[in-house]
């Protein structure tokens, strides 16, 4: 049993006294803890394939913040990595893959399914080791990242504007993309029921590059694939977060995923009036809100909650950016755990 349930709560569509409040990247450089921890060590990657120092920044915010539930501290490139495609995480320029995908030979090399998914036993640990801190006070989120997110990635080889090399495979190379969605897929489902066996209460699937496709290519490369996921994830709830696809909220919506996740473009009246006031959400605050002073923080989580009504899961349209005012963050918390439905 879990002393705070909300979130399980207000997922199952129970009637509850106010909105679960997480945040994406709510464990990080927000707080000078953490700061302190990643301080001492050789860099992130250190930081997330050490289970013991996972957990402790997995709780910070719990203990510090006070939200109400904790997401594991991990990375969505270590799918990718366990398949055979190494990455490094360069200081100030992101992720990038010394190695991309280009042929056939290149995807055909890659492990799959729990063979790839097996070799991430820090993170399982990481996830032990979490529970055991935690001790029930609040439940523990894992997660994903989605397949074109992770694809994206592995065939552009760093972050980008555009992802024109990846989005180009698509219609160079069709049938190779969907061999590569497929390994890929597996692979997740894998990695989130061994997430799940070692503690997680539920999951995320975070599709951050959605927004680079059109309806189109979404509803070919993404959709099915998701969808998949969402199927054979029977044992807790899924939350399906899908930045920038606000083209393709149809399909999203019919994925039966438990939570979906908007991001800050989406406007909440016309999403309750297409697609019901039962339906369990989550986000949509704009990160940047919290840039503003306090009682604008606080004004404008009241708004979103007053619009979103119940079956509302807060948390922002995105993650909380790393130069964010600690204070107003805590604000935001404060505010929406001092509501009353």
């Amino acid at each position: 049993m879990l002393e705070n349930d909300l979130l399980l709560r207000t997922i199952a569509k129970e009637t509850v006294e106010r909105p679960p409040i997480w945040l994406m990247r709510q464990a990080g450089r927000i707080l000078p803890e953490y700061r302190a921890i990643r301080g001492s060590l050789s860099g992130f990657v250190e930081l997330v394939t050490t289970p013991h120092l996972a957990a402790e920044v997995t709780v910070q915010p719990v203990d510090i913040l006070g939200v109400d539930a904790a997401i594991i501290f991990s990375d969505i490139l270590v799918i990718p990595e366990a398949m055979g495609l190494p990455y490094q995480l360069i200081e100030k320029k992101g992720p990038y893959f010394p190695d991309t995908i280009n042929t056939l030979e290149d995807v055909l090399k890659l492990e799959e399914g729990e063979i790839a998914a097996e070799r991430l036993d820090y993170v399982f640990k990481a996830l032990e080791h979490t529970k055991k801190l935690l001790a029930g006070r609040v439940p523990l989120i894992g997660f994903s990242g989605a397949p074109w997110t992770l694809f994206a990635y592995m065939v552009e080889g760093q972050s980008s504007k555009t992802f024109s090399k990846a989005k180009s495979f698509l219609y160079k190379e069709p049938k190779l993309a969907h061999t590569l969605m497929a390994k890929l897929t597996k692979t997740i489902i894998a990695y989130l029921k061994l997430k799940i066996k070692a503690g997680a209460d539920v999951v995320q699937v975070f599709d951050s590059w959605a927004g680079m496709l059109n309806r189109e290519l979404y509803n070919e490369y993404c959709i099915p694939y998701i969808q998949e996921i969402v199927n054979a994830i029977t044992e807790v709830p899924v939350i399906v977060f899908s930045k920038g696809a606000y083209f393709a909220m149809d399909e999203i919506n019919g994925l039966g995923a438990d939570v979906t996740g908007l991001d800050w473009t989406m406007n909440i009246d016309e999403y309750r009036a297409t697609y019901g006031v039962d339906k369990v959400v989550q986000g949509n605050l704009d990160p940047c809100v919290l840039y503003a002073q306090p009682d604008k923080v606080s004004a404008k989580a009241i708004d979103t909650i007053n619009k979103f009504g119940s079956h509302h899961i807060f948390n922002l349209g995105h993650g909380v950016y790393p130069d964010t005012p600690l204070e107003n963050v805590k604000t935001l918390i404060n505010t929406v755990k001092a509501y009353k439905y």
